[in-house]
């Protein structure tokens, strides 16, 4: 058992935990509590640590999912750690007692733009880690196909996006681009319409098809899109709005488009 705070394996666990550079340094990132643990991808996982007491709750197996958890970490290298050391380590105020590092998984835009009817999320610089995280949750619930965005947006693998995906992270193709002019062009060579959503939009969201592969821009939580990158949509739309509220949570409204692409590909299956 690890008991000290001052292990260096509780100080790296720190490091990954709070810093992005040590994440991409070692290509590695931390989930938080049971849920986490239950969906990730075994080949990914390279460490376990639980509190001593969440431990001997899983062997005990009273549930079925505690004894299914329990013969998945049984599989793995796992290590536990008193209370007070799993606290330093822990980017919770409530801790469930597990950590599971795994390693990043790594996408290539050529694998993930050559879906059949692709539905995909173009996000520029979007800053709120629970915004980004909730982003590939609904988008996992939507269907969708992939999630680009720019180097400018925050890391996906902070702790706090990890935990909003709820385990979508595990499951949706993403990846970071130096140039989303780059992936817009390459975009429209195979004939994926682009739409941004846009305050200059005239026509409301639900005037549009996307039926056929289409994307998503979805810009900076205050500023919006940047106007370079706006222009090169091939559509404006508009999300509807009363009263004085001139946008919306960037989440809120990529789930709206998203599900409204849904809604309309299920009325022609």
């Amino acid at each position: 058992m690890i008991s000290s705070t001052s292990n260096p394996r509780i100080k790296q666990l720190v490091q990954w935990q709070s810093k992005s550079k040590e994440r991409e340094r070692d290509g590695v990132f931390v989930a938080e509590g049971l849920k986490m643990l239950e969906e990730a991808p075994e080949p990914l996982i390279r460490e376990i640590y639980l509190t001593q007491e969440t431990a001997e709750t899983l062997q005990k197996g009273k549930t079925e999912k505690e004894r299914v958890l329990w013969n998945k970490i049984s599989r793995m290298d796992y290590e536990t750690v008193s209370e007070a050391a799993f606290r330093k380590a822990s980017d919770t105020q409530s801790p469930q007692g597990v950590l599971t590092v795994l390693e990043q998984p790594r996408y290539r835009r050529e694998d993930i733009l050559t879906a059949e009817k692709g539905l995909y999320l173009l996000l520029e610089d979007l800053q709120d880690p629970g915004n980004l995280g909730a982003i590939l949750r609904s988008g996992e619930g939507a269907g969708i196909t992939g999630v680009i965005m720019t180097k400018g947006t925050v890391d996906l693998f902070n702790p706090k996006a990890v935990r909003a995906t709820m385990g979508s992270i595990y499951r949706i193709p993403f990846l970071y681009t130096d140039s989303l002019q780059d992936v817009i062009k390459d975009m429209r060579s195979r004939h994926i319409a682009v739409y941004a959503a846009h305050l200059k939009g005239s026509s409301l969201y639900d005037a549009f098809s996307f039926r056929k592969s289409c994307a998503f821009l979805i810009g900076n939580e205050g500023r919006g899109l940047r106007k370079e990158t706006a222009e090169l949509a091939d559509h404006y739309i508009k999300i509807p709005m009363e009263g004085r509220v001139e946008s919306l949570n960037a989440a809120v409204s990529a789930s709206l488009l998203l599900y409204e692409a849904y809604r309309q590909r299920r009325q022609v299956r």
